[in-house]
């Protein structure tokens, strides 16, 4: 692990150096690459340096407690003791540090949710789902854009997508991707009885242009009047827009913007990052069996998580996690949920699995 260790710090200061280059900063691809590779490399080399320290400091002080006595002998033999835990606890976020990072750990997030089983209800819990991670990614510090949204008839989402940028976005949302099942008394429910719903929720890995390529002949674009609530012009003049991708027969509609030119944006934008996880996944020979995995067919005994309101519970079927704090959770305190999955899927990578 040194060797490997001390071959990072090497490439750090090569990176360091790449980014003063002109040739580089000139380059869009060798600056984006240069730049994500620093990013990763920079706290693995910051442990090293500290954990190198430590452990000379700790050389020291056995040094010098073969020849204490009295008082100073004690003292030094705290030092050393919280050294050598210095450095046990270094070890170990080393060990972490050095695994294997996903090819999407860098990229911002596409979420894309949808009403499933229950109807009205569903769509309802699809607006509180929405809500949660909005709330989430305030918390953290990140920003959010809406992309698109098909309003339900009482206040809930049919559909809704939206866009989350920052620091650490995949990472800590890449788990999210499934069947979601709400149990709990409708507002249309008049015995009082608990009904069980579903939502589904997508994260998709944003693609930059330089990812995907688009060609214009694989695409057809229809323009069309839009629908539902909006102001002058937005129901008036033909700015939604509806791509299909020919050759996946992926289709993308986005009518929320006044202009047709920025539905156009956007719902390319949506297009790209489909296509982009698509092609991962036939990478990694799953073809679109990571996305199927994330969705299901929306039933609710595929759920990943359980959220019940009448216990204030809500359930993490995968890791077998129950809180019970679900006014809290869907207040955007996700931090107990998002920790528990990055810390199995840590625990599973040191296991080799």
């Amino acid at each position: 692990m040194l060797e490997r260790l001390a071959g990072l710090e090497e490439e750090y200061a090569r990176l360091t150096e790449r980014m003063n280059d002109p040739a580089v900063l000139s380059d869009q691809h060798a600056r984006r690459d240069t730049g994500r590779r620093l990013k990763e490399v920079e706290p693995i080399v910051a442990a090293f340096r500290s954990y190198r320290e430590a452990t000379e400091n700790l050389a020291a002080g056995q040094e010098m407690l073969e020849e204490a006595t009295g008082g100073d002998r004690r003292l030094l033999e705290a030092e050393v003791a919280e050294l050598a835990a210095t450095i046990a606890g270094l070890e170990e976020e080393l060990q972490v540090l050095l695994l294997p990072k996903g090819e999407n750990d860098d990229r911002n997030v596409i979420v894309e949710i949808r009403g499933a089983e229950g109807g009205e209800e569903a769509n309802l819990f699809a607006k509180d789902l929405f809500d949660m991670y909005l709330r989430y990614a305030d918390k953290m510090g990140w920003k959010h854009e809406m992309l698109g949204a098909d309003p339900s008839d009482k206040g809930g989402f049919n559909e809704v997508s939206f866009l989350v940028k920052g620091d650490g976005v995949w990472s800590h949302l890449k788990h999210e991707g499934g069947p979601h099942r709400v149990q709990r008394v409708p507002v249309t429910e008049s015995q009082g009885r608990i009904h069980t719903s579903s939502a589904t929720v997508t994260v998709l890995p944003e693609a930059e242009e330089v990812d995907v390529h688009l060609d214009p002949n694989d695409l057809k674009i229809d323009v069309y009047r839009s629908t539902g609530p909006g102001g002058q012009s937005v129901n008036t003049t033909d700015s939604a827009v509806r791509i299909t991708h020919l050759p996946t027969g992926i289709v993308v509609a986005m009518q929320d913007e006044k202009s047709q030119i920025q539905n156009r944006a956007k719902a390319l934008q949506v297009l790209r990052a489909r296509l982009l996880k698509a092609e991962q996944d036939r990478q990694a020979s799953e073809a679109s069996a990571q996305r199927r995995s994330q969705v299901g067919g929306g039933g609710r005994s595929e759920k990943i998580r359980t959220y019940n309101f009448k216990e204030n519970r809500v359930t993490d079927h995968r890791i077998g996690l129950t809180l019970h704090k679900l006014d809290k959770v869907l207040m955007g305190e996700l931090d107990d949920l998002v920790d528990a999955l990055l810390a199995e899927e840590r625990a599973r990578q040191l296991r080799g699995e």
